[in-house]
C-alpha cells in the first residue's frame, strides 16, 4: 500500500475521531481528550489511536472507561465516513508525551529558580 495513502487515511481518521469525541459522544465520563496521532497498518486493517488525557487520575480513568466503551460506535462512524473496503479495527493507546514534556519543563523551571537564588 502506498505510504501517501496510509498517511492520508491516518490524518482523516485523526480528524474524524477528534470530531466524534468532541461533538457526538454524550458520555458524561469523557473529559478533556486530545487525539495526538493515529498509526494505521500498511494494509489499512487496523489503526492505533494515541490519546492524551488531562485531569486528575479519577477523571482520566473515567474518561478512559468512557472512550473504550464507545470504541465500537467510533469504528461504525469511521466506516460510514471513509470509503474503503474494510473499516480499520480501532485500538486506543494512552499518549503520555504531553505529561512528560510538562514534567521536564517543570524541572527546568525549578533548576533555573534554584540557580537564581544562589
Amino acid at each position: 500500500m502506498g505510504q501517501l495513502r496510509v498517511e492520508k487515511v491516518q490524518e482523516f481518521i485523526k480528524q474524524e475521531i477528534s470530531q466524534i469525541i468532541l461533538t457526538e459522544l454524550k458520555d458524561p465520563r469523557i473529559g478533556f481528550v486530545t487525539v495526538t496521532r493515529v498509526e494505521v497498518t500498511g494494509d489499512l486493517r487496523s489503526a492505533k489511536i494515541y490519546i492524551s488525557l488531562m485531569g486528575s487520575d479519577e477523571q482520566k480513568a473515567a474518561t478512559w472507561a468512557g472512550l473504550t466503551h464507545s470504541l465500537g460506535y467510533m469504528r461504525t462512524e469511521i466506516g460510514k465516513r471513509i470509503r474503503m473496503r474494510f473499516t480499520p479495527e480501532l485500538t486506543l493507546h494512552l499518549d503520555e508525551s504531553l505529561e512528560y514534556s510538562a514534567r521536564i519543563q517543570e524541572l527546568i523551571t525549578k533548576i533555573k529558580q534554584e540557580e537564581g537564588n544562589l
